[in-house]
């Protein structure tokens, strides 16, 4: 979903050093880094060609399904692959695996996780879509707002998800205060 990318979403790169501020500080306080990828298998009624509404891109085992080589994941940050079911589109977080095969609520309470800090792509599908169902769970959310970037495939999708998000008891917080919100090291 980077630029190059099948699926780029325009002017994502940019956002990329405040994602990987953002790990570092996690890395930092010992706090978990959690990454969702997209992972979709050659056919999917996700894309165009079969029915659904995007160009193919992060088909798995792919150089496309890759994450951009810039961004800084730990070693040992937890994968979570979605996208997989060729009959789904799969844009919330929680419809992901790790590689055992737990999905993402499953990882995030054997951790005794309560609370989560979103960013990355894009605003408007996967970012949207994840805080929400967050929420549904009963998790405190917080987007990172400057460390986001949405496709808006029609103007102003971006705002709505925003908006809708707010709504749903979702903060929308700047990366550059985390450090005074997360927990000490």
């Amino acid at each position: 979903l980077c630029p190059g990318g099948l699926r780029a979403v325009g002017g994502g790169v940019a956002i990329g050093p405040r994602v990987n501020r953002t790990i570092g500080l996690f890395v930092h306080r010992g706090l978990p880094v959690l990454a969702t990828r997209d992972w979709h298998p050659r056919i999917t009624r996700h894309f165009k060609e079969f029915g659904g509404a995007w160009p193919p891109h992060c088909v798995q085992g792919t150089k496309g399904a890759r994450f951009h080589p810039k961004l800084a994941l730990p070693k040992d940050a937890v994968i979570l692959s979605k996208g997989m079911d060729p009959e789904q589109d799969s844009y919330s977080g929680f419809q992901a695996v790790n590689p055992q095969g737990r999905d993402l609520e499953s990882v995030l309470r054997e951790r005794g996780i309560d609370e989560v800090f979103l960013c990355g792509l894009a605003t408007d599908y996967c970012v949207r879509a994840t805080a929400l169902d967050a929420r549904r769970r009963g998790l405190r959310v917080e987007v990172l707002g400057d460390a986001i970037k949405g496709v808006d495939a029609t103007p102003g999708d971006s705002e709505a998800a925003l908006r809708e998000m707010r709504e749903a008891g979702v903060a929308i917080v700047d990366s550059r205060g985390l450090a005074q919100i997360l927990p000490p090291s």
